[in-house]
């Protein structure tokens, strides 16, 4: 049996409330061996893992890995919060008791890890210092070595960070045990996979997976669950799916802060990495600071909403990702960068990779070329399609190796937020960019942001599949709970962001082509609504928001009909008539949605009823 406390003393991990963890769950899985790792473990960790087949060099300093291909993204419906009051249950949290849960769990998990080393990993979810680093610091145990390799890149690693608590016993408790991967019964009735959050007991045990969220918990496990939940049981802060980027207007030196939520395949990576439009890059500098999760809190000695991103490298999805949708990103993937990519195509006699929209065509020489199951492409038949890489094939590298990262990415005092957006993919009803000024439309707007069904199974046509706050899949509590806890954290700032709906997708009903030019001219709507905030533009007003003039938005440099401009500078009225039927009946789901909220439905709801008439 492993020697735990040897180990932990060894790596200078002296807190004895890590030590009961660490023995507990070592004697339950019944591991060989105990690593306890830092940061400074990567380059040892990388060879020993190229030692054992479980990376492949991509060049210099890049590695390639593949997963089972039955364990290849976030399982939802198998993604529980336990608690111990069923008060905490919600729409979407598939809350279940924590009595039932913990045991199930420490049943499946006994015994996995015979012959295996426990690799424990001390992290911090935030810069150091930062006015929430009580609520970042967790230990989590695996039984994977590339599951450390990725945890290094997505977070702060070292014994450090939990020798100097201020209460030694408040950390997470994380625990990965990965399973016998081929015989869990992954999408039938016998799955056996169960990720589970006990957020009342920052409790977080995961079983039956070694890929992405599933198995790197300080990200959304810590990152987004427990976060949530701590942030709402502390009523501190908030801890939200947001993109955080910073903007700096040279020409006046003022620097400002923008954070928001967009459902899956509505751009926010894209918009994270944002950068200016050619005409406009002289004046204006796009910053960095996160591209999926942000924490939010008020600075009671300013009255700022801060906010600053507890991850500490980028989880990216490869698919897409090329020159002109997102080059900052291809930069950060650059020889030297100790970047890893998995389940993406790869050729191991030339170490290059290759995902669908990295060029617009595939290698034409496909000699040597593996797929992301490490079948040959070269032995295909013609008309077989099949996508070289998975679809949510991906990419993890540090903030450091993003280019344009802001300077101040990790200082303990965050920064303070400008504005709060919201954004879906719909091809009509969305303008551009509207702007709320009220607090409780504003979290109203989070709530019911929705994006069009990816495909006729995921819903009916033009009804919206609701996303409130992009949270959807990390609700930790009630959903009205929530909303009110929203409305008090950022009602507590006495100089509040402004709260905008962006959309980037309209489409031409007729033809299809996307109204707006997106990508890097996505800055331009932006800069307008930091204008609205400081009073320098006024918009029109509509039932849904302050829109742009055409006259208000800077467009030099963009290619735009009068026709396409006119389009997405305008309300349907009609069409959102329709959609506040459906966002009515959604908001009805949730238990204690707050007064506010269905106040500020109905003023909208009022006003666009005034506009028809």
């Amino acid at each position: 049996m492993a020697d735990v406390e040897a180990a932990l003393e060894a790596a200078g991990l002296t807190n004895p409330h890590v030590l009961e963890y660490v023995r507990h769950y070592a004697d339950l899985t019944g591991a060989e061996r105990i690593e306890v790792v830092s940061a400074a473990d990567d380059a040892r960790l990388i060879q020993e893992s190229l030692d054992a087949g479980e990376l492949q060099q991509a060049g210099e300093g890049r590695y390639y890995s593949r997963s089972y291909h039955k364990d290849t993204a976030r399982s939802e419906e198998r993604t529980i919060v336990a608690t111990s009051d069923e008060k905490d249950k919600g729409v979407y949290n598939n809350w279940r008791p924590a009595s039932e849960m913990k045991p199930l769990l420490h049943d499946l998990m006994r015994g996995q890890s015979a012959g295996k080393t426990m690799y424990v990993i001390p992290y911090l979810m935030s810069p150091p210092g930062n006015d929430l680093a009580p609520w970042a610091a967790g230990v989590q145990l695996t039984d994977t070595r590339t599951v450390v390799l990725h945890m290094i890149r997505m977070s702060r690693v070292g014994a450090h960070f939990l020798e100097d608590l201020e209460d030694p016993s408040h950390f997470v408790r994380a625990v990965h045990v990965t399973g016998d991967l081929e015989n869990l019964g992954q999408g039938t009735p016998d799955d056996q996979r169960y990720f589970v959050t006990v957020a009342d007991e920052r409790t977080i045990l995961h079983f039956g997976s070694s890929y992405g969220g599933n198995a790197l918990l300080g990200k959304i496990a810590h990152g987004l669950r427990q976060g949530a939940y701590d942030g709402w049981a502390s009523k501190k802060f908030l801890a939200e799916q947001y993109m955080l980027i910073g903007i700096k207007d040279k020409q006046t030196g003022t620097d400002y802060h923008i954070c928001g939520g967009f459902p899956s395949a509505s751009g926010k990576t894209n918009l994270a990495m944002m950068l200016a439009p050619d005409a406009l890059g002289e004046r204006y500098h796009v910053s960095f600071y996160g591209d999926d999760i942000a924490w939010l809190w008020v600075d009671e000695s300013t009255g700022r909403l801060m906010g600053m991103n507890p991850e500490y490298g980028v989880f990216g999805v490869a698919k897409d990702t090329n020159e002109k949708t997102n080059p900052t990103a291809l930069a950060s993937l650059d020889e030297g960068t100790k970047t890893i990519f998995t389940n993406v195509a790869y050729n191991p006699g030339t170490g290059e990779v290759w995902w669908e929209g990295r060029t617009k065509e595939p290698p034409a020489d496909v000699t040597g070329w593996l797929d992301w199951t490490g079948a040959p492409i070269a032995d295909r038949k013609d008309e077989d399609d099949t996508p070289w890489a998975h679809p949510n094939s991906r990419f993890t590298t540090t903030l450091d190796n993003v280019p344009n990262i802001a300077a101040d990415y990790d200082a303990a005092a965050g920064v303070p937020i400008d504005a709060i957006i919201f954004g879906g993919r719909t091809r009509d009803r969305e303008p551009l960019i509207r702007a709320v000024h009220d607090l409780a439309e504003g979290v109203y707007d989070g709530l019911t942001l929705g994006a069009e069904a990816t495909s006729a199974a995921e819903g009916k046509e033009g009804v919206l599949r609701y996303d409130p706050m992009s949270n959807r899949p990390f609700m930790a509590y009630g959903e009205g709970d929530y909303a009110q806890h929203y409305l008090d954290i950022v009602g507590a700032a006495t100089d509040q962001p402004i709260f905008a709906h962006v959309n980037w997708f309209q489409r031409d009903p007729e033809d299809g082509h996307f109204l707006w030019p997106g990508y890097r001219d996505n800055l331009r709507p932006l800069l307008w609504l930091l204008q609205l905030r400081n009073g320098e533009v006024t918009g029109r007003q509509t039932p849904v928001g302050i829109i742009p003039t055409e006259e208000e938005l800077n467009l030099e440099g963009v290619e735009i009909s009068p026709e396409d401009l006119a389009t997405i500078l305008t309300i349907d009225t009609p069409r959102w008539q329709q959609e506040m039927e459906h966002r009515a009946e959604h908001l009805e789901l949730f238990e204690r949605m707050p007064d506010a909220i269905w106040e500020a439905h109905r003023r909208v709801a009022d006003a666009l009823g005034r506009e028809d008439g």
